[in-house]
């Protein structure tokens, strides 16, 4: 079974190969980006540090899940199409550093104001990061209302298997706070445990590719992906046993497909009370094509890693209190 992790420049097989980095050797991510002047370029770190506690990932100075600028919904455009400007304010660009210029890599989502999480298999301990937030285009220098900021540490969990892909979840600390503002804003976290009903709308978003082997996009794209139960997905001729409980399948179709997503970038769905969770992060889809039917983009299903986010959350608050 052939399967591809959705990473700019990244698309080895999982099988066996999956353990390889999304920015491979050699490999490059998305064209060269604009940097700007007002840039943090912080070091990624390797060590297993954790986090915050959900208490403060809850957004407690943030209205999380409210973009200021509401989403086009309801369009099914074979591909995705272009998001309306900042109406996924959540939604960030991961970038390297190589040879003095900036390249995007994989996708990610704001959940607080110092915090991102994004896939285990996006991080590569080798490299230097930065966090691009309130982006829509990545061709655009000095684009309004977008911020690029170093980052402080990573940690990735500490069960990430690249092998099976399970755990494909980690979490980026910025070097530093951002201020919520109407490009800027933090996506809420599901309820633990909280499963999506069947043919659940959500959309993935991200600065994927149009098409099979085709272009990457320069502007954010959208794409609506119905959830696919894990009774349908784990079927023989569907993804069989590498689904695992702890992933959530969306698309499926043959016609949409998370090839508009990258790595790391978030599932957004919306609650009944108009608020937009993160419950998927991109992880997997098929290698023969970014469409195919009964191959629906694969997730790392967040809610499962509520208490995994507690957990490390809790002991980064030790440590800052207990130097």
């Amino acid at each position: 079974m052939s399967a591809i992790r959705w990473g700019h420049g990244a698309e080895e097989p999982l099988c066996p190969s999956v353990g390889q980095s999304p920015h491979g050797s050699g490999r490059r991510g998305h064209s060269k980006v604009g940097g700007s002047a007002d840039t943090i370029r912080g070091v990624s770190s390797p060590t297993a540090a954790p986090l915050v506690s959900t208490t403060m990932l809850g957004a407690v100075s943030y209205g999380c899940g409210q973009p200021a600028v509401p989403p086009q919904l309801g369009s099914r455009v074979v591909g995705g199409e272009d998001a309306v400007a900042h109406s996924w304010p959540w939604q960030i660009s991961l970038q390297y550093s190589r040879y003095g210029s900036w390249y995007h890599t994989c996708g990610g989502t704001l959940i607080a104001p110092q915090w991102v999480l994004t896939a285990a298999h996006c991080i590569s301990s080798s490299m230097t990061y930065r966090v691009v937030l309130g982006k829509q285009d990545l061709l655009t220098d000095d684009e309004p209302g977008s911020v690029a900021v170093g980052v402080e540490k990573t940690i990735v969990h500490e069960k990430w298997n690249s092998f099976l892909v399970l755990n494909d979840i980690a979490l980026v600390k910025l070097s530093e706070e951002v201020q919520e503002t109407d490009t800027i804003r933090a996506a809420c976290l599901p309820e633990a445990g909280k499963i999506l009903a069947n043919n659940y709308p959500c959309y993935v978003t991200g600065w994927g590719r149009l098409r099979t082997n085709g272009p990457l996009a320069d502007a954010l794209q959208q794409a609506l992906l119905p959830v696919v139960d894990h009774e349908t997905c784990s079927k023989w001729d569907w993804w069989g046993s590498m689904v695992r409980t702890t992933m959530v399948c969306a698309g499926g179709d043959g016609v949409v497909s998370g090839c508009n997503g990258d790595s790391g970038g978030p599932l957004n769905c919306q609650r009944e009370d108009g608020t937009w969770e993160v419950e998927g992060i991109v992880s997997f889809g098929s290698g023969l094509k970014c469409n195919m039917i009964k191959k629906p983009t694969v997730f790392t299903r967040v809610s499962a890693y509520i208490d995994w986010i507690n957990e490390v959350g809790s002991n980064q608050l030790s440590s800052q209190t207990n130097p």
